[in-house]
């Protein structure tokens, strides 16, 4: 085995992987940008960033296999056939050789690209129906009510709003104990019997309402909030299933497209090595 020319083949992809990867990072940071409707698309993108791993490990795979092949010393009381195996073997172990001093120099970038969207993925799907109700109940308890940005504290004040004919000026703002109430409601997913008597009672008492009408608009607004709840879960898992699928593609097509350059390689180096002994 003319390790020699191996060695060199596999520095000589490496290198040329190095600088197409940087080359495509740049012009891939130079098609996005920050403002809508610029640039590219996220799926144009990833079908760019997959053409240009392929292509990438065509050329570099191609290249280094070639010089294997190339700089070996002659075979001649070797039988053809052994020559053959002997040059694809230089041109796969060149490739193998480009493939872990790439892999140990972007391990970092590799790593947080896919394992990153893999943990991401994992992460969201198992904590999403556990924890995404207490969070959002906790994020919308701790915002400002002067605000008025959170769903909660537009459902608590609709609730006292006060009925037809009833008086704006005599109307209390709503103690911090309905908000208690509805925020265990969205934690537990149900609203207790005795919890929606007492605030029909509460906003028949401060609105006017007819206890039937305060007890439907308990219901109501209730209701809705959960339903804003279950919708925001929704697009949350929706968000780590993509993830997921981006992180396999990204994977099956790293696979894809390193058997091609193993193949290229090999393909390569038999060139290279018949080319050497003419």
């Amino acid at each position: 085995m003319g390790w020699g020319a191996i060695l060199a083949g596999g520095a000589a992809a490496a290198a040329l992987s190095l600088i197409l990867l940087i080359l495509g990072t740049g012009l891939g940071l130079s098609a996005v940008s920050p403002w809508a409707q610029n640039g590219v698309t996220a799926a144009t993108l990833g079908v760019s960033a997959i053409l240009l791993v392929t292509v990438t490990q065509v050329l570099a795979a191609g290249m280094g296999g070639f010089l294997a092949g190339r700089l070996r010393s002659a075979w001649s009381d070797v039988h053809a056939d052994e020559v053959y195996f002997r040059d694809s073997a230089h041109g796969f172990l060149a490739w193998a050789v480009a493939s872990l001093a790439t892999a140990a120099l972007l391990t970092s970038v590799i790593g947080g690209i896919v394992g990153g969207s893999v943990k991401a993925a994992s992460t969201v799907v198992s904590s999403v129906a556990s924890s995404a109700a207490p969070a959002v109940a906790s994020a919308v308890a701790n915002t400002p009510d002067t605000e008025r940005s959170s769903a909660v504290s537009y459902a608590v004040d609709s609730l006292f709003r006060p009925g037809p004919g009833g008086s704006t000026a005599a109307q209390q703002p709503p103690a911090s104990e309905v908000n208690r109430i509805v925020m265990n409601a969205l934690r537990t997913g149900a609203l207790p019997a005795e919890d929606a008597s007492y605030l029909a009672q509460r906003v028949a008492a401060q609105t006017g309402l007819a206890p039937a009408d305060a007890q439907t608009r308990v219901t109501e607004v209730v209701s809705r909030l959960q339903a804003t709840l279950r919708a925001a879960e929704t697009q949350a898992l929706d968000a780590a299933d993509k993830a997921r699928k981006a992180a396999a593609y990204s994977a099956l097509w790293l696979f894809i497209s390193l058997l091609m350059g193993a193949f290229v390689a090999s393909v390569a180096a038999i060139w290279g090595g018949r080319e050497r002994d003419r």
